[in-house]
């Protein structure tokens, strides 16, 4: 019996995307990360998300920022809005807000996210805006070759730190329950299928939600987040872990060596359309 070759097996695995529905939610264009990029189990995560709970692609939005994540929108096809370094939290209010029936998904890198946009992150999640923020943590500045980021290991050897990095990570979960994120959780690329539960989950909450997912740069980082690495750290969350418990939330989010997979936290509260329709109430449909 002879092996199909390649271009048959490829068919297969097409028609298998077309009959799961996912492709509806795929662009024509083709991921341009490197080969063995976490980031790929993220964009399957997402159009996995949407295909299961039949989100409306005109009534879509991805937004995204700067750095290797930022490529994001051009995968989906969905509306996507690709912003300037750090600002997916500010765009993606607005546009939340310009239109409540919107899903709105902000699609951010460790960098991005927490360097030059750490400062958008305590408003969007104390406001409790009704968006999902995905942040891909690879641990480095991958678009620009390879630069030290603020969720960099200690000891790890860049461009900007060639002899070991002296600094300690932020703890990124610790400073979103911190803020008043309304659900918070984490997930690693090398496990797809949970993965896919984690955005889904993340995407049907009302309210700001926040997904840490962990993903190597397997062109930049050889001894940190590696899969290798991050197979051995990487952890379920307890099972007997109360997600409305805020302070157990916080203790697990202590463990940085050991990562916990799972929801961490949430917590169901008026969203910021919620409060603006309060306000509107209270005014008696004045401006002021």
């Amino acid at each position: 019996m002879s092996i199909p070759a390649m271009p048959v097996f490829v068919d297969v695995k097409l028609r298998e995307v077309q009959e799961s529905g996912r492709l509806e939610y795929r662009s024509r264009s083709l991921p341009t990360w490197c080969p063995g990029c976490g980031y790929f189990s993220i964009v399957e995560g997402v159009t996995h998300a949407c295909n299961e709970m039949g989100i409306s692609r005109d009534q879509s939005v991805v937004v995204s920022g700067i750095g290797c994540a930022s490529r994001f929108p051009f995968f989906v096809n969905l509306y996507g809005f690709h912003t300037l370094h750090g600002r997916v939290l500010p765009v993606a209010t607005g546009i939340k807000t310009a239109n409540d029936r919107l899903t709105v998904i902000g699609i951010g890198g460790d960098g991005d996210g927490f360097a030059i946009g750490g400062g958008h992150i305590s408003h969007a999640a104390k406001r409790n805006v009704d968006i999902t923020y995905l942040l891909f943590d690879n641990g480095i500045y991958g678009l620009t070759k390879g630069q030290t980021s603020p969720l960099s290991a200690v000891g790890l050897r860049t461009t900007t730190t060639p002899f070991e990095n002296p600094e300690r990570p932020l703890n990124p979960l610790m400073m979103l329950l911190s803020y008043g994120a309304s659900w918070v959780g984490q997930a690693y690329a090398g496990h797809p299928d949970h993965l896919r539960e984690m955005i889904t989950q993340a995407v049907a909450h009302r309210g700001f939600s926040y997904l840490h997912i962990l993903s190597p740069c397997v062109t930049f980082d050889k001894t940190s987040k590696t899969y290798v690495n991050l197979g051995l750290q990487v952890r379920n969350l307890p099972e007997n872990h109360d997600p409305s418990n805020l302070m157990a939330a916080m203790h697990q989010a202590q463990d940085m060596d050991h990562p916990a997979l799972g929801l961490y936290y949430q917590q169901f509260r008026p969203t910021l359309g919620d409060t603006f329709e309060q306000v509107s109430a209270k005014a008696g449909g004045h401006g002021t």
